[in-house]
């Protein structure tokens, strides 16, 4: 049976699947009769929510394709050669395609100014996006601002009837074993209604650096995408976004946003059309037993500094590589992944309080706190785990190359097996960045031809350009999953489309 990590509006990638899977391992499984809410009812509750849930419906135009990357050469005579032909005259010959259609969920945050909340995948690369109210109405909706590292969007629409609009409730103190209630818009039924507990916090899926997300047995199928998740208050306490799966349908496992991270995303993306979050300049890693005793903190706790950007907010600071982070501005860091959530909130241009380990001994400091979007826009950010890998650019592909290492295969996640040239960062809005390669992709091959080597994986797309060639395939592994990305090269490149 395949079992997969599945968003509720998309199949995630299988290379999700470990970290679900040691997630679910640390809880026992138990049974238990089913029992009814406490107040016998969600009807009275429901009737007064339902309103502000409404669907997401966006469509995406695609054109023909028009550069394929050159076939391969078959011998004289071979019947391949007539079939690619008659292949790419039908693929040029501007065969009809369909639009793709992407159906979700989402809700009203703001009844006067139209505010929706939905995810970003559900509203990814729409050239036109419609929002269904409670009432069937299909209103058009324009994008605020989204933000891909939480996967969130806004949306505004503009409409003459009356909204009902719900709000946010905090989610920290939520316990296992609380009811939820979800209403969205599984598999284009609309306005469905489920419910069930809480299962567990403080999941990471390896879905982005700031995975925190909330569990529940509450039914979410794919469609339910962006709908909020409700306590028995009736605030919005998580936002549906991912499920466990074998079958791709809703076995009892599924992923919400809790509220207290997905709220002052949004909060930015209303006051600034984006999101500003703090930036400390350092790569870390976890904070293993042999590690904690080689440097005799005595517990695996904090976060360990891999390498430190020069000029940085943390190398200000006097934060070195191999310091241990044990506190940030009076929160404790017992997990690693603790930290980047901690410092992504934290005010811009403040002064944070740092404790950390060195030498045997606690030693604190005042970080003074970037902004993470300046750092990535201006390419301060070390562009790999290993900040002082150097690497390769490849600017007509729109990415930086790296040798594989045994540090680049810890911190990617990259097999044993795996073998070729790791791609060390993606060019903001290149082709390779609308093509979805990510930092920690493998590229095995370039036009079928291996790779192992960044500078020469480098002349090979140097000559393919030079050669006419306006496109290359990659065969592409990501964390075991592989598969061919066509590249158009730089000169070749469209302009960019319209967000």
């Amino acid at each position: 049976m395949r079992i997969a990590l599945v968003s509720v509006a998309f199949v995630f990638c299988l290379a999700l699947l470990p970290a679900v899977l040691r997630a679910e391992q640390q809880a026992p499984v138990t049974s238990a009769p089913a029992a009814i809410p406490p107040t016998g009812s969600f009807a009275d509750m429901v009737e007064t929510l339902l309103p502000a849930v409404v669907n997401i419906s966006s469509t995406q135009k695609l054109e023909a394709p028009q550069d394929f990357p050159e076939m391969p050469q078959f011998p004289d005579g071979s019947p391949f050669e007539d079939f690619f032909e008659e292949f790419m005259e039908k693929r040029g010959g501007g065969m009809p395609i369909e639009p793709a259609a992407s159906l979700g969920s989402g809700f009203i945050i703001d009844a006067e100014k139209g505010y929706v909340v939905t995810n970003n995948h559900v509203i990814k690369d729409a050239d036109e996006i419609r929002v269904i109210l409670h009432d069937d109405e299909s209103v058009p909706a324009e994008v605020v601002g989204r933000d891909e590292k939480t996967d969130l969007a806004v949306l505004k629409i503009t409409t003459d009837k009356k909204l009902t609009a719900v709000h946010f409730g905090p989610s920290e103190h939520l316990r296992v074993g609380d009811w939820v209630v979800a209403i969205g818009n599984p598999f284009g039924l609309g306005g469905t209604v489920t419910a069930g507990i809480i299962s567990a916090r403080k999941r990471d899926i390896n879905s982005g650096p700031y995975d925190d997300y909330l569990q529940t047995d509450a039914s979410i199928n794919r469609g339910n995408s962006g709908g909020p998740m409700f306590d028995l208050n009736g605030n919005v306490i998580g936002i549906n976004t991912a499920i466990f799966s074998p079958s791709g349908g809703s076995v009892g496992i599924g992923f919400a946003i809790p509220s207290d991270l997905a709220k002052p995303v949004i909060d930015q993306i209303l006051e600034f059309g984006r999101t500003r979050r703090g930036w400390l300049g350092v790569r870390i890693q976890t904070v293993t037993d042999e590690i904690a005793e080689s440097l005799g903190i005595g517990n695996t706790k904090g976060a360990l500094i891999a390498s430190v950007t020069p000029d940085g907010p943390a190398d200000k600071a006097g934060i070195k590589a191999g310091d241990v982070i044990i506190q940030f501005n009076g929160k404790e860091i017992n997990e690693m992944r603790t930290l980047p959530r901690a410092v992504a909130e934290t005010a811009i241009d403040t002064k944070a309080d740092v404790v950390y380990w060195r030498d045997g001994k606690e030693k604190k400091t005042k970080v003074v706190i970037g902004e993470l979007e300046e750092a990535e826009k201006d390419g301060l950010l070390a562009t790999g785990p290993d900040s002082t890998s150097e690497g390769v650019e490849v600017t007509n592909a729109g990415v930086k190359l790296s040798t594989m290492t045994d540090t680049l295969r810890q911190d990617y996640n990259i097999g044993r097996d795996v073998n070729g040239v790791v791609i060390t960062s993606v060019t903001h809005l290149s082709e390779a960045a609308k093509k979805g390669l990510l930092e920690g992709d493998v590229i095995v091959e370039i036009n079928q031809q291996g790779v192992t080597d960044p500078q020469k994986a480098k002349e090979i797309i140097d000559l393919a350009e030079k050669n006419g060639r306006s496109s290359v395939l990659l065969l592409i592994n990501r964390e075991g999953d592989v598969r061919f990305v066509a590249l158009r090269l730089k000169s070749a490149a469209a302009t960019p489309e319209k967000e």
